[in-house]
């Protein structure tokens, strides 16, 4: 065994603030881990006289150890020894807290790998049974070497797994035999001494034993995880008991104020949160067991939930437990029995329960003025706000309360049980008449209630009290966004009309109010009649031009009045003065430092909305934003600021806009010269502003500068430049050169993908292409030497950075492989290679067939759409330089140019999948395809029979080309008909069908869909795969396009006649398509 003096030794110096120290004793750590028994000697130091900070060492390092047996490539240690396994339980059995929270994370990959997987650990159960029993506080001796704490603990770590389903295949998974014997060998009797604990609990008048809070909250955990999927059979016949002690817990929570940030109050509280957990796993997952106890769970959460009176005074814990009241309120009204014992409270829910959640409070007015984005995330959130990670604060009681709103308005009552069989088979039009018939809650109570509130107006808009109470209100009508999406449009507008827009109008400023009012118009914009909308969107606009009071900031009222704006523009709204918009947008950029990133996002989602409308004003919204950016670009290298990058983002959309309405033909004459003025001024101010981001010196030169921030977008103005060069001297004024040079050199090294963010990159490729094509581009293809006294190594050119980048994507990016692999065809058949450069194309064919190669032997067992833009890639590289692309083909993997040859040879057949079909696409693999076909004549064929495969596909894609180029356009047009057609008959029958066809998918249909993906997934069925849409487009291939295929044919069978047809007998299936298409070659086949 290792050396346990030396390791503490070792572990005391990793806590060193010495950095050289920590690493020299992490080297000599690591050392000594080869050892077979080094997890035992940290298992002894943890159950030795170390220090506790040795102890959390020795366990943290045992942990990283562990994981990388189980998750790395160290398996030194295969699977886990009988000794280590014990040795680890009896230390978790003993261990100091402190220590504990460490070492249950070794003991859950230990439990993950060698129990919950493969099911090989059969003493575990019995030994931790054995232990629980005979621990401290259940056996009641003092001195016994486990601890109760510490055995529950582990007990919860060994059931945590079992809270999600373990394998996705199974529609309907059985409860895993693991979890039954622990259900049956330690939660059975676990639950009997849970009843005693709890009455000592709840007898104990103001007063809180430590240990038994402990023991509960940690009881409650570990059935939460029990039921939370599953329902273990000896589990059931507890539930009564059990949940009788669980209300009883709840009942003793006092939620009147405020609970110390520590203590057993707090352990309580965390207790009642668990329990009202297992409540909604009960209810929602187990109602075959939950039906009988929903009444004694009502009970206990009405009361909880009446104490939102209380929310002002609670802490954000307190308001949790209340949040999750009305929450299991929701799950029991959604059940058929939960209805009747619900809907006798619906009165009084929403007088004393629910309302009171809503009003608007001190805390809330807190946030507003401290923290208007925090105010905005609970109460009011937006499509505008940043989503980050998961946060309890934002489950509020208020959203809580408001979903509970939303289903009592829903709710219509359960049918008759008499009727429910003729119900089944009723017709679906039918069940609805008989819905509809049926009053709902939302107009017999709900509404009706919120109407008492009146609405403030000049002569009593300043009592506070009415405010707070129409902030409910407010709250009310967007907790009924489903209920009256479903009413007839004109009576949602009435009630807009009555109860919303006058507060527009109000002469006394209502902040709290108004921003209310501009979410509720945003949420319900999808069901206001056309007509209202003029009024809304006024109403709206209105308030983002609202200044700030005099005490209270108006930022959160202009937060929601832009992404009410933006609803209302996805519903198809499109207000009749662009201009006016777009210039109190860019009025109000730049005058507040917060509200800079949020007004962007709004001028994207215009620009997109408007289109050519907004397009026209382009050039005036960009002269007044390139100077408001450049302000915010910071002088030092760091993260730009999310208003630099919503910023860019906004000119990006407003440089494709305007792209998207260049002047037609018949407009030439009229329009083309302030057209190309507009744009010659905008590609000006984007240059300018790219210069200042990538070219003005830093103020720490001593820094690696690199420009990556939103690269997609810098990209997209770097393309709308080069689009609007007409001649060499626009180049040098735009500094085209050295801003390239930028960019290549950033996108060379770019690692930060994202499926949506590498779209105009390409786009920018080819642009980078045909300019230097055109015009000729400094340092595009070779670079100078640098001058003395640098080292006279030349940088890589544009291109080989370019390459660089494009490479990376086929090597890593699926969903960038296709756009990747037409950008390989654009720089190996585009630019204008002499004798000078040819080393650098030969470089460019070598890198591109080594990426594409490499990532096209991952995908050879999982055929699937990637595989023919990957095959294509080296067609044109073997077209450049076959010699190069073989030999780097046959390193890659042995014969793997016969792999490629035979795979292209398959697609280009017609009798794959994925077969070539854009006429491009046939075209190369024809020229290809005689290439290998020439190579293999001239230089000798493999054994096999890959000659006569390439010769035969060859036939076949001449064929397929004929046919494309004869008819395609003819069919093209055909198709559309057909397809306008369908579409008309589809709209017609829309409408009419539409109740008929409507089908809510099931639980068991739902779970039957996912068990399917699951099992595809790991099959290998399913693979990443670049947008279907781009397999339409042509590729580029430059002089290639100009080869005429008619002149192979006569070549190929007037010299090789004997060899090809003569020796080996093709289909005659083909044969007979060659000749039918080729008639004048029907001499060769006879």
């Amino acid at each position: 065994m290792a050396e346990i003096p030396l390791i503490a030794q070792l572990l005391t110096q990793t806590l060193s603030s010495d950095g050289e120290t920590i690493h020299n004793a992490t080297q000599q750590l690591d050392h000594l881990s080869l050892s077979s028994d080094f997890p035992l000697s940290l298992i002894s130091l943890l159950n030795g006289n170390a220090n506790q900070g040795q102890k959390i060492a020795a366990a943290t390092y045992l942990k990283n150890l562990v994981r990388r047996n189980v998750y790395g490539e160290e398996t030194q240690f295969g699977s886990f020894s009988k000794e280590f396994k014990e040795r680890l339980l009896k230390s978790l059995l003993r261990v100091e807290f402190p220590v504990l929270r460490v070492l249950v994370e070794v003991f859950q990959f230990v439990v993950n790998a060698e129990f919950v997987k493969r099911n090989d650990w059969p003493e575990l159960v019995p030994q931790l049974r054995f232990a629980i029993q005979n621990s401290d506080i259940i056996s009641g001796n003092v001195n016994s070497e486990w601890r109760t704490l510490n055995a529950l603990k582990t007990l919860q770590t060994l059931i945590r797994p079992f809270q999600y389903f373990l394998n996705p295949k199974v529609a309907k998974e059985p409860v895993p035999l693991q979890l039954e014997l622990i259900a049956s060998e330690i939660l059975v009797p676990l639950l009997a001494l849970f009843n005693s604990f709890t009455g000592k609990a709840l007898t104990a008048e103001d007063s809180f034993n430590d240990e038994v809070e402990k023991f509960i909250l940690i009881v409650c955990k570990c059935i939460y995880f029990t039921v939370k999927s599953y329902m273990p059979s000896p589990v059931v016949h507890l539930l009564p008991s059990f949940c009788f002690d669980l209300c009883g817990i709840l009942n003793s929570l006092s939620l009147e104020d405020s609970v110390p940030s520590e203590g057993n109050q707090l352990v309580r509280l965390k207790s009642g949160k668990r329990i009202l957990l297992i409540f909604c796993a009960l209810v929602t997952r187990h109602r075959k067991y939950s039906d009988k106890l929903m009444p004694n769970i009502m009970k206990c959460v009405l009361r909880i939930a009446r104490c939102s009176t209380n929310i002002p005074k609670l802490d954000c814990f307190s308001e949790r437990v209340i949040s999750l009241a009305f929450d299991v309120i929701s799950h029991i009204l959604e059940t058929g029995p939960g209805w009747r014992l619900v809907s006798p409270h619906f009165s009084s829910l929403l007088d004393t329960a629910i309302f009171p959640a809503l009003i608007i409070n001190t805390k809330d007015i807190l946030d507003w003025e401290e923290d208007a984005d925090e105010f905005i995330s609970k109460n009011l959130p937006s499509d505008l706000e940043e989503v980050s990670g998961w946060r309890e604060d934002l489950f509020t009681a208020r959203k809580s309360s408001m979903n509970l709103l939303g289903v009592i308005a829903m709710s219509k009552g359960p049918p008759a049980a008499s009727n429910g069989h003729a119900l089944l088979k009723r017709k679906q039009s039918e069940k609805k008449k008989g819905k509809e018939q049926r009053a709902s809650v939302g107009e017999l109570l709900v509404l009706p209630f919120l109407s008492k509130f009146s609405i403030p107006h000049n002569g009593n808009a300043s009592d506070t009290s009415i405010i707070k109470n129409y902030y409910a209100v407010l709250m009310g009508y967007g907790a009924l966004q489903d209920f009256l999406r479903e009413q007839n449009p004109d009576y949602t507008a009435a009630l807009i009309r009555t109860r919303v827009l006058p507060l527009y109008k109000v002469s006394i400023s209502l902040p709290y109010l108004v921003a209310a009012a501009n979410w509720i118009l945003g949420e319900l914009s999808s069901c206001l009649p056309q007509d209202m909308a003029v009024d809304v969107y006024s109403s709206l606009l209105k308030a983002l031009e609202m200044p700030d009071c005099a005490d209270v900031s108006c930022y959160p009222v202009r937060v929601t009045a832009a992404g009410a704006i933006l609803k209302l523009l996805d519903n198809d709204y499109l207000p009749s003065d662009w201009l006016y918009l777009l210039q109190v947008i860019a009025s109000r950029i730049g005058n507040e430092e917060d509200e800079i990133s949020m007004l962007f996002q709004l001028l994207s989602s215009v620009v997109e909305a408007g289109e050519k409308e907004v397009a026209v004003h382009a050039p005036l919204v960009v002269s007044l934003l390139v100077d408001t950016i450049a302000k915010h670009i910071p002088a030092d290298p760091e993260p730009w600021s999310q208003a630099v990058i919503q910023g860019f983002a906004a000119l990006a959309v407003m440089a494709k806009c305007w792209q998207s309405v260049v002047p037609g033909e018949n407009q030439q004459n009229s329009l083309t010269g302030q057209w190309e003025a507009d744009q010659k001024s905008m590609a000006k101010a984007f240059s300018a502003l790219l210069q200042q981001a990538w070219l003005v010196p830093k103020e720490s030169e001593d820094v690696d500068f690199s420009p990556e921030s939103c690269i997609d977008d810098t990209s997209v103005l770097l393309w709308f430049i080069m689009r609007s060069i007409s001649d060499s001297d626009t180049i040098m004024e735009l500094k085209v050169p050295g801003l390239l040079s930028v960019w290549a050199g950033v996108i060379a090294d770019w690692h930060g993908w994202e499926e949506v963010d590498d779209l105009a990159i390409f786009d920018c490729i080819k642009e980078v292409v045909t300019l230097s094509r055109t015009f000729g581009l400094q340092n595009f293809l070779v670079t100078k030497m640098p001058p003395t006294p640098a080292p006279p190594v030349p940088q890589q050119s544009i291109i080989e950075r370019i390459a660089g980048f494009v490479c990376e994507a086929v090597s890593q990016y699926p969903s960038a492989v296709y756009r990747a692999c037409i950008c390989i065809h654009v720089l190996l058949h585009l630019p204008s290679y002499s004798s000078e450069t040819e080393d650098v194309k030969s470089s460019l064919v070598t890198s591109f067939t080594q990426a594409a190669a490499s990532r096209y032997s991952k995908l050879q067992s999982k055929p699937c759409s990637l595989s023919k833009p990957l095959l294509l890639a080296i067609s044109s590289c073997y077209l450049c330089n076959p010699d190069t692309t073989q030999a780097v083909l046959d390193k890659i993997e042995k014969d793997g140019f016969v792999t490629w040859a035979s795979a292209l040879s398959f697609i280009s057949s017609g009798s794959s999948e994925h077969s070539t079909s854009a006429e491009s696409e046939v075209k190369l693999s024809v020229i290809t395809l005689a290439k290998v076909v020439e190579q293999l004549l001239t230089k000798g064929s493999p054994p096999g029979t890959l000659l006569w495969e390439c010769f035969g596909s060859l036939l076949a894609a001449f064929v397929r080309l004929k046919e494309i180029q004869e008819d395609g356009q003819e069919e093209d047009t055909e198709e559309t008909g057909e397809e306008d057609e369908e579409e008309e008959e589809t709209d017609n029958d829309s409408d009419e069908d539409s109740d008929d066809d409507v089908h809510d998918e099931t639980e068991e249909e739902f779970l039957e869909r996912y068990a399917e993906a699951a099992a595809s997934l790991e099959n290998g069925a399913l693979v990443e795969e670049a947008d279907s849409e781009d397999f339409d487009e042509e590729l580029e291939l430059g002089s290639l396009e100009e080869v005429d295929c008619r002149t192979i044919l006569p070549f190929f069978l007037e010299k090789y006649n004997q060899i090809l047809i003569q020796q080996q007998s093709l289909p005659s299936e083909l044969i007979s398509r060659f000749v039918s298409s080729f008639p004048e070659y029907t001499m060769f086949f006879q």
